[in-house]
């Protein structure tokens, strides 16, 4: 049992309300996953600014090599090759932005900490992981006060693997790609292995991490949200609902059976996905939105910029 919620905005005057939104919503099921917390934000230009792209990254708790940075200072001055290189830290989580590009802020990073792990990447996409209570680490994260057009939370109670920062969802394998998870893959190692002969490298024992990594794959062969997850539905067995979100939008859907609770609230202003009702009840307007449980198997996607 994992809790997830989801906010995509449409209207951009509510742009600055997004983590204070995202927050609350996040409040509503720690009940589902007291284990640990990660959220991603989009668009927030005070962490992401424009122009730069963003690495997301867990340290190594115990470095094996003496001259393993520890400081956002050490980290800043390890990146010799990084103009202008912006590093913040919050809890388990350390970000550094630069004005240059996604690939290229990657590589540089994996090159100066190859004990690192890369948890997103992105010129829209802040994210955050890390082991804890939820409301403990959404304020570690200062969600409240994330500003942006789109975000997600997730809340674990872990059944897969270990209770470790790299197995908090959200799962971030490709550029200003995000994928959460409640529930079980059961065909999970088969997939992995296909992945892994045809090159992914992984970073967690994870299930959802595969789910995740076979989205990224079929994106980066041109697929859109829509059929990357028709695909997925097809090759995984399981119980799940997924919410995975992009550059371009936003999107859920949930398995043959759907047992894996789901709801989603639409208003001219927003649209919002989430484990259980209360995480929605204090969304502005929510008395007017139109909501409904997804239907299994069902893709429903929104892309960003797009009126109701």
């Amino acid at each position: 049992m994992c809790g997830i919620v989801g906010l995509h905005l449409r209207d951009p005057e509510l742009h600055p309300l997004l983590g204070r939104l995202l927050e609350t919503m996040l409040g509503q099921v720690v009940e589902r996953g007291p284990d640990s917390a990660g959220v991603a934000v989009y668009g927030d230009r005070r962490r992401v600014p424009a122009g730069h792209a963003a690495v997301s990254l867990l340290l190594p708790a115990a470095p094996t090599t003496p001259n393993t940075p520890t400081s956002p200072a050490d980290l800043a001055a390890a990146l010799r090759d990084v103009p202008e290189p912006l590093v913040t830290t919050a809890g388990d989580t350390t970000v550094v932005a630069a004005p240059v590009g996604v690939e290229a802020l990657v590589g540089a990073v994996r090159a100066a900490l190859p004990e690192a792990t890369v948890v997103g990447s992105g010129t829209d996409l802040t994210v955050y992981k890390g082991t804890g209570h939820p409301r403990g680490l959404a304020a570690t994260y200062d969600l409240a006060g994330a500003q942006g057009w789109q975000g997600l939370a997730h809340t674990r109670m872990a059944t897969e693997s270990a209770v470790t920062p790299q197995g908090c969802h959200p799962f971030s394998v490709g550029p200003d790609q995000c994928l959460v998870h409640n529930g079980s893959f059961a065909n999970h190692a088969t997939i992995r292995r296909e992945l892994q002969a045809a090159g992914h490298v992984f970073d967690s024992e994870n299930d959802s991490e595969v789910g995740a990594r076979f989205v990224a794959d079929r994106l980066a062969k041109g697929d859109d949200l829509d059929k990357a997850l028709r695909l997925l539905c097809e090759r995984f067995d399981g119980f799940y609902t997924l919410l995975v979100t992009s550059a371009d939008g936003f999107a859920v859907v949930r398995d043959a059976i759907a047992c894996k609770p789901a709801v989603i609230a639409e208003t001219d202003r927003w649209v919002a996905m989430a484990s259980e009702f209360r995480a929605l009840a204090e969304l502005p307007g929510i008395e007017r939105a139109r909501i409904y449980e997804p239907e299994p198997e069902r893709v429903y996607a929104w892309q960003r910029g797009a009126t109701a």
